[in-house]
């Protein structure tokens, strides 16, 4: 008997309600667009506070007034529908101002990490082939380690031009202004809207097609998980070019909520600004958890007015004791960029250590190596499949055998472990390849292995992780020198600093004779990983060397 298992509306197994609340569930194909929403919500909500970004605060009609006066100017620069726009740049509303000003003459908007260096970022210009790239004025001189980037046309320096940028290879100018609508191109619900990079795990990062309708189809789901609705004010302190802030709008869009926009996560100052944002809803990942947990306990725990908090791979031991100190209860689930929040639960129906079961209109299986079904309580591959038109990216930009790989016998093989119980609740268990997980960030071993190997003196390497202090992962690599080069972790550390984001940069540092290979040649990273910390590996922060930040 198969094993796949498929919601339904009603009342499920435990006598929980499905997840089936929002009014928007039954919007048409053709309106599930972010220009549809933007004008539909403005409409509706009119003056209706949307978006909170500092002292700056907008409209539903601001908002849709600004996404209108950015799409002229990108269109004036010579966008057109299909191309690519890369931006680079901490949160700010300039960001959003642009991604949604693409969306609305149906051109891409390619968020960037605002920490990649060197090949990292220049495989996603060079796979994304984007003709114009907004940054922070700051971030300009990182473009002198992005080697092949011949497609980009334009660089806008959204701060004003620097006095020292790169010369010779393209042209940094101040953004375009002007104010002159235009109208909303007809996009279609499964044209891309972004193209969302993740890191690759085997090679190198897959620029995920998101098209408008996972957007709108993220804002639905997660907003009946959560059950946000209109006097909710949703607020976030993650990265806007990560899909959960992104997608964190679209839940406020949806809902008619409103959406603040924070700075950068800062443990001492969380809760004080959650607490002057008047915040009803939050977002935080794994790494927060325990670091919000470890500060001693103050007033500030509980001098906000936050209900609930999506926070996913949350560690059991916190769950239950995160929401007895601050009041907040957190919520699993499952999604991914390629996918969306196909699995979850009421904030009501919670279950410490487990995700959920699957959503309403999604199928979800726990398969072997071979794609064959395996029974409850045994581990395999999760792989999803949507019901609803486009509420999946449709793939992966100029990677079809990547595409075809994932996609293979038309479900979403998502490279996790999961087990299943008998009740259809998943437990996730660990990734299927050699991602690492560190601060909230996914981290390809691939990548950060090229620019070790960059490095004279290395003859080859091996990354993997290993455990944390905060129960996610720490960097660690296996390196073997070239004949007659001397160890010198801290010039290997100076190395990475251009070529990776700092988050990527390995904490610990093991010189060894040879790397664990298979027969075939490969090598045999479990044998590393289950080795753990060492006694001969270098540290990193124990002998007090930190990372330099290129560019910040």
């Amino acid at each position: 008997m198969s094993q796949t298992i498929r919601s339904a509306g009603g009342p499920d197994a435990s006598g929980a309600a499905a997840l089936d609340g929002s009014p928007l569930r039954g919007l048409c194909a053709r309106e599930q667009t972010l220009p549809a929403l933007l004008e539909r919500q403005a409409a509706r909500y009119g003056d209706k506070p949307l978006l909170r970004i500092g002292d700056l605060e907008r409209s539903y009609a601001g908002v849709r007034d600004a996404a209108v006066a950015t799409a002229g100017r990108l269109q004036a620069a010579g966008l057109e529908r299909g191309d690519r726009l890369a931006l680079m740049c901490e949160n700010r509303v300039e960001l959003l101002d642009l991604i949604l000003g693409a969306t609305w003459i149906g051109a891409v908007a390619v968020p960037l990490n605002t920490a990649l260096r060197g090949e990292q970022l220049a495989h996603q210009l060079r796979n994304s082939s984007a003709r114009v790239l907004a940054m922070d004025s700051a971030l300009v001189e990182v473009l002198a380690h992005a080697e092949g980037i011949d497609a980009l046309e334009q660089v806008w320096a959204l701060d004003g031009v620097p006095a020292d940028v790169p010369t010779g290879r393209f042209t940094v100018t101040e953004a375009p202004s002007g104010d002159a609508p235009v109208p909303a191109a007809a996009v279609g619900p499964g044209e891309t809207g972004a193209i969302l990079y993740t890191s690759g795990t085997t090679g190198a990062s897959k620029g995920v097609c998101c098209p408008h309708a996972q957007f709108f189809w993220w804002g639905v789901l997660v907003g009946e998980m959560l059950e946000i609705g209109e006097d909710d004010v949703l607020y976030t302190c993650l990265p806007l070019f990560h899909t959960n802030a992104l997608n964190a709008f679209v839940q406020a869009l949806v809902a008619g909520a409103t959406y603040e926009l924070g700075p950068r996560f800062s443990a001492s100052r969380f809760w004080e600004q959650i607490a002057a944002s008047g915040a009803t809803v939050t977002y935080l990942l794994g790494a927060m958890i325990n670091i919000l947990m470890s500060r001693p306990p103050s007033e500030a725990d509980r001098a906000h007015t936050v209900r609930t908090a999506l926070a996913p791979a949350t560690p059991v031991a916190l769950f239950d004791a995160f929401r007895e100190r601050f009041g907040v209860q957190l919520v699993e689930g499952y999604g991914s960029t390629e996918t969306n929040c196909a699995i979850g639960e009421s904030w009501r129906n919670q279950r410490p250590g487990w995700m959920g079961r699957v959503r309403n209109g999604f199928d979800a299986r726990v398969v072997d190596a071979d794609d064959a079904e395996v029974p409850p309580g045994e581990a395999g591959e999760l792989v999803l499949r949507h019901g609803p038109p486009f509420a999946f990216a449709t793939g992966y930009f100029a990677m079809d055998d990547k595409t075809v790989e994932s996609w293979r016998n038309l479900w979403f093989h998502t490279g996790d472990r999961v087990v299943r119980d008998e009740d259809g609740w998943f437990r996730f268990m660990d990734r299927l390849k050699d991602a690492i997980r560190r601060r909230g960030e996914n981290i390809s071993s691939f990548e950060v292995e090229q620019a070790l190997l960059d490095h004279p003196s290395v003859a080859s390497v091996a990354v993997f992780p290993v455990a944390s202090e905060l129960a996610e992962d720490e960097v660690a690599a296996a390196i073997v020198l070239r004949e007659g080069a001397g160890a010198d972790p801290v010039a290997l550390i100076r190395h990475c600093e251009p070529r990776l984001a700092y988050f990527a940069i390995p904490r610990y540092l093991s010189f060894v004779q040879a790397l664990p290979l298979t027969e075939n040649g490969k090598v045999r990273k479990a044998v590393l990983r289950d080795g753990g910390i060492t006694a001969d590996m270098w540290d990193r922060e124990a002998e007090g060397v930190e990372v330099r930040r290129i560019g910040r």
